[in-house]
């Protein structure tokens, strides 16, 4: 059924997952029964040493020439992206809370997401090694850039952030596991790519612990208490203007430099993209079990949404127009492939005189 409707049962899961943490709250609190909060902490590292075994450093290479491009995807993911989220928070003024303030810039500073962004760019006939390039640097790139964004904009609002703190637990949970999962990459992979299918649930479901267990901090701190569903209506209209504007801009960018449109595809899929399964690790990280976390991680949650379902539809249209032109030049190119040997087609009548003379 799910499959029919095209709904991602991810995404169900999540949904599910925070409904849970809504009704009953206190198995996944931090230092709960379940010990959601550990679960996540030790997940974080999981999900890293695999993203290291499945990194193919060739692919990388391969496709670092065309700097224009990766400059392009780069500066939308870290420089447009958190502009267009401080303009776009100036506008709304006092209408957010100072948590999804926060939230809305932790998305803007994330790096992009890899397995969708690859996807629906092939799905949309565009140029599939630039998006895997573009998509895997842009996670390297984010593992420093995302905090140090986000310590700016904490101490720009008057807050802060211990950034050295939060740097070493990156390195211990992030870098480390990605450096010896790469190490560990000829010995590992096959197996890997063998249960890829229990590759992906893990991944998954470290994610719905980090989910669970923050927003079973919230509930019992009383954060979503007095806030109304308009709220959760300002953050999708806020989520659909930052979407929609970024990736009208980066498309003017891709005009301006002249990009083939299998470039523009490949640029504009993977620059508008923001990643669910980096940004909760790396948001348990940096907020650890702070009660106000399931609001800082609303944005993203809603943005993985929405992205897939709008990216998708976008891929699928562009898939079925080039599908499209190429059967148009298929049918324009069909007369000189039955016409063998030069030979002229005549119309009937004409050619049956022409045997009759013969």
């Amino acid at each position: 059924m799910l499959s029919r409707l095209k709904l991602d049962p991810f995404l169900v899961a999540l949904a599910t997952t925070v409904l849970l943490a809504l009704a009953w709250p206190q198995p996944g609190v931090t230092g709960g029964v379940l010990h959601a909060d550990k679960a996540a902490s030790w997940g974080v590292a999981l999900i890293f040493f695999l993203y290291g075994v499945s990194l193919a450093p060739r692919r990388l290479i391969e496709s670092a020439a065309r700097w224009e491009l990766h400059l392009v995807v780069q500066a939308a993911t870290f420089l447009l992206f958190p502009a267009v989220v401080l303009v776009v928070l100036a506008l709304m003024g006092n209408l957010l809370p100072e948590a999804l303030a926060t939230g809305f810039f932790f998305l803007a500073a994330l790096p992009s997401t890899v397995s969708s962004s690859v996807a629906m760019t092939s799905l949309a006939r565009g140029n599939v090694p630039v998006a895997i390039f573009n998509a895997s640097i842009s996670s390297l790139i984010g593992v420093f850039a995302t905090p140090m964004l986000m310590a700016w904009y904490l101490h720009s609002v008057g807050g802060g952030m211990d950034l050295g703190a939060v740097i070493l637990k990156l390195v211990v949970l992030v870098v480390l596991p990605l450096a010896v999962g790469q190490a560990a990459r000829p010995l590992l992979l096959k197996a890997v790519e063998r249960h890829r299918g229990l590759v992906r649930v893990a991944d998954r479901a470290v994610i719905l612990a980090i989910v669970y267990n923050s927003f079973c901090d919230s509930v019992v701190a009383g954060v979503w208490k007095g806030q109304s569903v308009a709220l959760l209506a300002e953050i999708v209209a806020a989520v659909l203007l930052l979407l929609a504007v970024v990736y009208a801009l980066v498309q003017v960018a891709c005009r301006l430099f002249g990009f083939s449109p299998a470039d523009t595809t490949a640029v504009v899929f993977c620059a508008s993209k923001k990643s669910l399964a980096t940004g909760l690790p790396m948001a348990h990280v940096m907020f650890g079990a702070a009660p106000a976390l399931s609001l800082i991680i609303t944005p993203i949650m809603l943005y993985h949404f929405l992205q897939l379902v709008i990216i998708g539809v976008i891929a699928g249209r562009s898939a079925t127009r080039a599908d499209g032109l190429a059967r148009l030049e298929a049918e324009e190119s069909e007369p000189s492939l039955i016409a063998e040997d030069d030979e002229v087609m005549l119309p009937e009548p004409v050619a049956e005189r022409a045997r009759s003379r013969a």
